[in-house]
């Protein structure tokens, strides 16, 4: 029988609001049961596997996160600029970084993932938000200061991986000058300008300008 549904009101189905979620998991048993977890929500519209583009957030499931886990995660992901929530039983401190690296903002074990926890962390992360259990949290800090005292700050680079002088750079590039314009701002040859946007389109794999300002953009550095 049909839900009734009052004058007025838009059926769940037509909503605009609900949060479109892709679902990729490591096994066709967890794939369903993770589906049929998030379609029992009137807040969530789970979307076809094919179409992950246009999604809101990426739901990855797996008993535990391996090194073939992961690659598969950087696949999905890269499909999309969504921000994703992990349900697992087992993630070692080892692959925290990479997952990170997915854009994961919320981790959830598997066995207390309820419906209700499970929508929460969804909609959290569709609203810019994170949701990380404390000793994970901690975890990644730990890695993150490492990062930056033994491999960054040696090179002058900052967690974006950019020096004070790209940053300069790229900046002036956001605000729509030309690179004889930056030269002429930063006191520098027009080559030098060149070489710096080239070292950074190389090292940070971005095929031109555009996508090196929406790179910076997404670092908060513009």
């Amino acid at each position: 029988m049909a839900a009734k549904v009052e004058p007025g009101t838009t059926p769940p189905e037509q909503r605009t609001d609900r949060v479109r979620v892709s679902v990729w998991a490591a096994d066709p048993i967890t794939l369903v049961g993770v589906t049929e977890t998030l379609v029992g929500s009137l807040d969530v519209f789970v979307t076809p596997d094919e179409q992950p583009s246009g999604v809101d957030v990426l739901v990855f499931a797996t008993d535990r996160v391996t090194p073939a886990v992961v690659a598969s995660m950087r696949r999905a992901a890269a499909a999309t600029t969504a921000p994703a929530v992990l349900v697992t039983r087992e993630l070692d401190h080892e692959h925290l970084m990479s997952v990170v690296e997915c854009r994961v903002v919320a981790v959830l074990h598997r066995g207390a993932a309820t419906e209700e926890r499970l929508v929460g962390a969804v909609r959290s992360a569709a609203a810019g938000g994170a949701t990380l259990p404390p000793n994970l949290l901690g975890a990644l800090l730990r890695q993150v200061q490492a990062l930056q005292q033994e491999v960054l700050a040696p090179r002058g680079l900052n967690p974006a991986g950019l020096s004070t002088r790209e940053i300069d750079v790229v900046r002036l590039m956001a605000e729509g000058w030309d690179t004889e314009e930056i030269a002429s701002r930063l006191c520098y040859s027009e080559r030098t300008v060149k070489n710096i946007i080239h070292t950074m389109t190389n090292r940070l794999e971005v095929r031109n300008r555009p996508q090196l300002v929406a790179y910076a953009v997404r670092a908060g550095l513009v």
